[in-house]
């Protein structure tokens, strides 16, 4: 990762904090608070209902604000950032429109069924049991967003300002970033993983790109991203050029008439080689490609299986050299 750090809330401004989550990897998602005085708002609940009333508490500990959150916003659909909505009794859930749809399209149920079957399912089982063993999927009912918005939302938190800018599709189809103008700081959801690879599952990379140049265009220096530790406008900066280096990679690629498969194994990580999750490239590759004009789609099991054979492949790669 881009730096050691701790779990637990960290107060990132008068009455804003962060809650983070080492080491950031698959499912170890960033959350926030933002208290107003007499209420307050959470930024994105957790992977399961352990972890995020484990949250909670430790958010209570800090400020008593955790008390009266009336207000939770999801960045986007995936589960480590909703799945832990319903711990939130009575608070008004906000969300952009696109990402409530997407949001009931792949339930805890599902995953709770993949991981429960991932001893009978080989390569694509290990990783399954890797990436989501540490979680508990039982028993979660997602709570839909209450409220949806597009393109953008302006809240208010006691005399706080808090505006919501939709920048999907991107990392999703409903991305939302959280900016607090007057306080300088921004929630990026996961627009920012903070010393991972990113993993397109919806693009265009294109947009994932002008995403980041919102954000830098803000010049807020408190940057919490979605998953890994707290960042700066230079580490996001560095996140874009890992945009802007994978489309030339794979363009090149593309071009030869490199199936996309051989050709997240062929790119030789370079800057990137010490970034957790590099199977992530099996599906970034995929997505630039779709971009290009391929037709090459996949369910997520099946981008599952694809990250799968790609750690397989590049540790036998590895052992051979």
């Amino acid at each position: 990762m881009a730096a050691s750090y701790r779990r637990g809330p960290l107060e990132v401004a008068d009455g804003i904090w962060a809650y983070l989550q080492p080491d950031g990897g698959w499912g170890w998602s960033n959350a926030g608070l933002i208290s107003g005085g007499e209420t307050s708002l959470l930024v994105d609940t957790l992977f399961d209902l352990k972890l995020t009333a484990q949250m909670l508490d430790d958010l209570r500990r800090a400020t008593k604000s955790a008390e009266a959150i009336e207000t939770v916003v999801n960045t986007h659909a995936n589960g480590d950032h909703c799945f832990g909505n319903a711990l939130v009794a009575g608070a008004e859930v906000v969300a952009s429109r696109a990402c409530a749809q997407e949001m009931v399209e792949t339930p805890p149920s599902r995953l709770a069924e993949l991981v429960k079957a991932a001893p009978q399912l080989g390569e694509l089982g290990a990783f399954v049991q890797r990436i989501f063993g540490s979680f508990s999927f039982e028993g979660i009912e997602v709570v839909p967003p209450t409220r949806t918005f597009e393109g953008g939302l302006q809240l208010t938190v006691g005399d706080r300002r808090v505006d919501l800018v939709e920048v999907g599709p991107a990392h999703t189809r409903g991305d939302t970033l959280v900016h607090l103008p007057d306080d300088g700081v921004v929630f990026t959801g996961d627009i920012l993983f903070h010393g991972g690879h990113p993993i397109v599952w919806a693009g265009p990379v294109s947009r994932w790109i002008d995403a980041c140049d919102t954000i830098l265009h803000w010049d807020a220096q408190t940057i919490v991203p979605g998953h890994g530790p707290m960042a700066t406008p230079a580490a996001l900066e560095a996140f874009k050029g890992y945009f802007e280096w994978l489309t030339r990679e794979s363009t090149a690629r593309f071009e030869a008439g490199m199936p996309a498969s051989e050709a997240a194994l062929d790119i030789d990580l370079g800057p990137y080689r010490e970034w957790s999750d590099p199977e992530r490239m099996a599906v970034n590759v995929r997505s630039i490609y779709r971009e290009l004009g391929s037709d090459e789609r996949g369910d997520a099991v099946g981008l599952l299986g694809a990250m799968a054979a790609w750690e397989t492949a590049n540790r036998g790669r590895a052992r051979a050299t």
